[in-house]
């Protein structure tokens, strides 16, 4: 059998496709470096719009390539950062309607105690409606997994107006953080509820802008990655080490955001 022969038969006894690990690098470099003629770079920018690369442009002097390079890194952040960011959310929703389930019920969010404010009563609704026209139950399981990030977090916060016939606002203080949500995060032993708003809200705001595929090279992400281990530690340490171990943010955060060496 000649050489090329022995490396095809190897391929298909692996995996049966005619593809290695190897081949499917050799590919990735070879569209990572292709040559980045005016043709090619115009090409991109109608492609992006003139008005999405104009902040990376501003930021690199602007130099085009270097912007586009820039985008690259951009995006491998915003992926890194998503991982840690989900991880601390399904922590954070779980810790909180456990102490919610304990002290107002298993359907707490149709219960008048908590107190919801306007805001959280509509979306507490959107979710219902959502989860019956796509046919899933709508149950508390389903119900804190269809209540958005935001959702959770606005619960941490003040609380705002009841409706518009009652003008009162809502206190979150007394209704939910004091009887309840103090105690889904065991392992902060001076935390208030402002404390606790704080970083989430400042990470909801990230989230937002990664959902939505806005630059964040812009922002001190290290202290983002800080704050989001530091929230789940509140919850429990030992899941905010496992979120430090698998997450890739600090090798994308190694390499310089504008030069290269950077996939999606």
């Amino acid at each position: 059998m000649g050489e090329a022969e022995s490396r095809a038969h190897t391929r298909k006894g692996r995996g049966g496709s005619g593809t290695n690990s190897t081949d499917m690098i050799n590919r990735t470099t070879t569209i990572k470096d292709f040559d980045m003629d005016p043709d090619s770079l115009e090409a991109l920018v109608a492609v992006l719009s003139p008005a999405r690369l104009q902040t990376y442009r501003d930021a690199v002097g602007g130099d085009l390539e270097r912007a586009l390079r820039l985008h690259v890194w951009n995006t491998a952040a915003s992926a890194a950062l998503y991982g840690p960011l989900q991880a601390l959310e399904l922590a954070l929703r779980n810790a909180m309607n456990t102490r919610l389930e304990a002290k107002f019920g298993h359907a707490w969010y149709d219960m008048g105690k908590p107190g919801l404010d306007l805001g959280c009563r509509r979306r507490v609704e959107q979710a219902k409606g959502e989860l019956a026209r796509t046919g899933y139950p709508v149950d508390p399981p389903h119900m804190v997994a269809a209540l958005s990030f935001g959702f959770w977090v606005s619960l941490l916060g003040p609380g705002g107006t009841m409706g518009k016939a009652r003008p009162l606002k809502a206190n979150y203080e007394m209704t939910l953080w004091r009887p309840a949500l103090r105690s889904a995060f065991p392992h902060a032993s001076t935390l208030t509820r402002k404390k606790a708003h704080r970083p989430l809200d400042h990470l909801r705001k990230l989230r937002n802008r990664i959902a939505h595929h806005e630059p964040i090279f812009g922002r001190h992400l290290e202290r983002d990655h800080e704050r989001i281990l530091e929230v789940a530690g509140w919850i429990a340490p030992d899941y905010s080490a496992w979120i430090a171990r698998n997450s890739r943010l600090p090798a994308v955060l190694a390499v310089r955001n504008d030069t290269g060496g950077m996939l999606f």
